[in-house]
């Protein structure tokens, strides 16, 4: 039964805290979309384009640094603290008249929300321990997202007949302030320890090493640059699809947000019966393939009815490639190490925005939206290519491979990697000593970490 992780209390409260703010968040989206085109008229893609590129810069460049300096952290207090922030920062949008202004906001938002993000994904897997659990988690977080976005362009639809769009950030900010209000009571998994020896750089950037180095989230990520591409397409040109090329009214654009939305949360509802039976490989590369052929439909530039379809299909390859992820960064790191395997995912997914968001607005604004649905079209075609490439089709958990002899020091308990005698003044485990790893030939579930710095050939 999918909804069986509920029954964790815990998990429940994160489930709603996350809901909610959604919710919130998903008002704001359109808000935004609809603040860019009151600022600058037709020009609104490429403002919005550079408004979300603003909010990848800060994703990008402050995920893994943030992830590093919380992770000491408790992470109730982590996770209430990002919230009252980013209810603070988006109750000022309604009061921007200046394009500039919005730049601002937005990168602030979002730097909140690149410490928020990872430590709230990094914590379910540590809540509910179970992997079939997990994997009904995913998909009701993912079911969540999509219902977002499907009940959140409705919703505003419904509000924008009774009052103005800036009433929307209004709402995120109470959003964000009940989510804080269900994390603050929650006892949570505590900080992990670090080694001592670790620098603040290695630790900043272990994550985004280890990610590189493993086959198979490197594939995912390609997965990630074809999501990032129709995304782009969807959030950025929307409005100029339906009020600027259609000349159509506001809520046409919030109906076509709800169409992608509602792609997307069938996927979610179906995706765990498939990734039963399938693999996640089989099942992300042919949600790549349907977002291609979306935004090859685009090129036509169909009618109103005819883009509902083609978002529907965006949306549905979307949440395909979206929803598995947690589970391939859980199979591919320790819990000690999963915070830095989730903010590097983070940072480097939203790397794949930054870099499609302008375009989307760029090409747009530049050359038409036929042009834009074209090479954002090639861009994710070429993407899950690469991914087929880079993710090997067989890619088995456990890996036999040889550790060289090496001396080091670090915190450790008696395990695989650790057996050898103690003097007595070493104390009680975890503790850090000394210590040498004869070379060795083993096999067992293989992930990199300390001690495996790389892939094995």
């Amino acid at each position: 039964m999918m909804l069986s992780p509920l029954s964790n209390r815990t998990y429940a409260r994160l489930f709603a805290a996350q809901v909610i703010a959604l919710l919130g968040t998903g008002l704001t989206t359109v808000a935004l979309a609809l603040l860019a085109f009151e600022l600058a008229g037709d020009n609104a893609g490429l403002v919005l384009g550079t408004a979300l590129a603003i909010k990848m810069i800060a994703y990008v460049t402050l995920a893994p640094i943030a992830g590093t300096l919380t992770l000491h952290l408790p992470r109730r207090m982590v996770l209430v603290g990002l919230d009252l922030a980013r209810a603070g920062i988006v109750i000022c949008l309604p009061f921007v008249t200046e394009v500039w202004q919005v730049y601002v906001l937005i990168f602030l938002l979002q730097a909140c929300s690149a410490g928020f993000t990872p430590a709230f994904q990094s914590t379910i897997p540590d809540v509910l321990k179970e992997r079939e659990e997990y994997t009904k988690a995913l998909s009701l977080s993912r079911l969540a997202s999509d219902l977002e976005s499907l009940a959140s362009p409705v919703l505003a639809a419904a509000m924008l007949a009774l009052v103005s769009f800036t009433t929307m950030f209004t709402f995120n900010a109470f959003a964000f302030l009940i989510s804080a209000g269900l994390i603050v009571y929650l006892t949570l998994p505590g900080a992990k320890a670090t080694p001592a020896h670790e620098s603040v750089w290695q630790r900043t950037t272990f994550g985004i090493r280890a990610y590189l180095s493993t086959p198979r989230l490197r594939g995912m990520l390609a997965l990630f640059m074809a999501v990032a591409a129709a995304g782009a397409m969807v959030i950025v040109n929307t409005v100029v699809y339906a009020q600027s090329h259609l000349g159509l009214e506001q809520r046409h654009t919030a109906l076509l947000m709800a169409a992608f939305g509602a792609g997307s949360m069938v996927a979610a509802l179906t995706l765990p019966r498939m990734l039963s039976e399938a693999r996640d490989r089989s099942v992300m590369l042919a949600g790549g393939l349907l977002m291609g052929a979306g935004l090859a439909g685009g090129t036509l530039l169909p009618s109103f009815g005819g883009v509902m379809v083609l978002w529907f299909i965006i949306g549905l390859g979307y949440s395909i490639v979206h929803t598995p992820a947690g589970r391939l960064l859980t199979r591919s790191s320790r819990e000690d190490d999963r915070l830095s395997y989730f903010a590097a995912h983070f940072s480097l997914t939203h790397a794949c925005w930054l870099i499609t968001y302008p375009l989307a607005g760029w090409l747009g604004s530049s050359f038409g939206l036929a042009v834009a649905f074209g090479v954002l079209c090639t861009v994710s075609i070429a993407a899950t290519v690469l991914s087929f490439v880079l993710w090997p089709a067989e890619d088995p958990t456990i890996l036999e491979h040889v550790h060289d002899e090496v001396s080091h020091e670090h915190l450790h308990v008696h395990d695989e990697h650790h057996q050898h005698e103690h003097e007595g003044w070493e104390g009680p485990e975890p503790h850090s000593h000394p210590h040498t790893h004869g070379k060795i030939r083993h096999a067992h579930a293989y992930v990199v970490d300390m001690h495996h710095p790389g892939w094995p050939s």
